[in-house]
């Protein structure tokens, strides 16, 4: 991934909204972490699918929190 202060300022500042955003998404999402395991292909694409929609969630989670529609 591109160094984000080399972008431009509307992609710098969603990359810091999802940074901002991270922890709760990764707590709404629920998935236990690897201990040390690797995961199949599919697994992977099953957890990022999870995070996607756990990031929208936490997205309007925070709208909602700060009085925007």
């Amino acid at each position: 991934m591109a160094d984000p202060a080399s972008q431009s300022p509307d992609l710098q500042q969603k990359y810091r909204q999802f940074l901002d955003l991270l922890p709760l998404t990764i707590a709404l999402a629920g998935l236990p972490p690897s201990e040390g395991r690797l995961f199949g292909e599919d697994q992977i694409e099953g957890r990022g699918i999870t995070v996607k929609m756990a990031y929208r969630v936490a997205r309007n989670v925070a709208k909602e929190c700060l009085g925007g529609s």
